[in-house]
């Protein structure tokens, strides 16, 4: 795209303007591959929100000041460590473009990432969210394929084309396995702001927006173009708080919650899917040899409780 920052009308209409809101903790040079895949992109009109929640390292701050000259880059250091949903919320409160994507540290967009998203939010004006096609890598920037991401792609749209997810529909889908990788997902602004992050949640808080924008009427594009590189590795806050069985009580509450709320609107088969939950309980099973051989009792029973449960 030729259009330049300084020339910002395309044919009489003005383009779209993305924020790119990157809560930060953790590794330095993960998070300035992610910035430099930012720079990157085809799409030139993006604003970069790097909202970093107090990493004891001074190398951001001084690699934003000194080697990062972007304009549409900004920089901001939280006097006190947050963590992880009060600096989403944090970051979601800073952002004023009409689309917002919240990416991960440590994660990669492709160059056609936001062209991507831009196009499918343009061609289906009733989504409040896109999620394009991702590819999963390791710490090491290897192309890899776990178990949990290869049951991802089994329970996720299949279509040559995109194709729009709403309602009853899009919730249960979500239920039965969370196919979204939320670092991907690029919102309607005035949407994810309404709707916001649910207080107390830490590793279930994307399915839960997802899950209240389906109740609010918004619906999800599944865009197959792969645009992003979501990067899993055994130290990430996800990991680990599913080997010690953190992720799975908070995974345990938001189901019984939504089951019953669903009840309630009147979505069977997705309050039958909260229920079941199968996925989830998968998940727990696998990590059961990990838990037996690390010794850790308190993570093994609490694995069992939620297979059982």
């Amino acid at each position: 795209m030729d259009q330049s920052m300084d020339d910002p009308v395309v044919n009489g209409v003005e383009p779209i303007t993305v924020d790119v809101a990157l809560p930060y903790y953790g590794d330095v040079d993960l998070m300035k591959l992610a910035v430099r895949s930012v720079l990157g992109q085809q799409y030139p009109h993006w604003r970069l929100l790097v909202v970093d929640d107090g990493y004891p390292d001074p190398e951001p701050a001084r690699w934003f000041a000194q080697d990062i000259a972007d304009p549409r880059v900004s920089y901001h250091r939280n006097e006190a460590n947050l963590g992880a949903n009060r600096n989403y919320r944090k970051c979601l409160d800073l952002v004023t473009a009409p689309l917002v994507v919240v990416m991960g540290a440590d994660d990669l967009m492709l160059p056609n990432f936001l062209q991507v998203a831009v196009d499918a939010l343009a061609r289906f004006p009733s989504a409040a969210v896109v999620q394009c096609g991702v590819a999963v890598i390791d710490e090491h920037g290897r192309l890899v394929r776990p178990l949990g991401d290869r049951v991802k792609q089994r329970y996720a749209p299949r279509a040559d084309e995109a194709v729009l997810l709403a309602g009853e529909q899009l919730a249960g889908s979500l239920l039965r396995a969370n196919w979204t990788y939320f670092p991907s997902l690029a919102w309607r602004t005035d949407t994810v702001r309404r709707i916001g992050f649910r207080q107390g949640l830490h590793v279930t808080q994307d399915l839960a927006l997802i899950l209240d924008t389906a109740r609010d009427g918004g619906g999800l594009v599944v865009d197959p173009a792969l645009a992003f590189l979501y990067r899993r590795h055994s130290g990430s806050d996800s990991s680990v708080k599913a080997l010690d069985g953190r992720r799975f009580d908070e995974e345990r509450e938001l189901f019984a919650a939504e089951a019953a709320d669903l009840a309630r609107r009147g979505w069977p088969r997705a309050a039958r899917a909260a229920r079941r939950h199968v996925t989830s309980r998968l998940n727990a099973l696998v990590l059961l040899p990990v838990a037996v051989r690390a010794g850790d009792r308190a993570a093994l029973g609490k694995l069992v409780r939620h297979i059982v449960g």
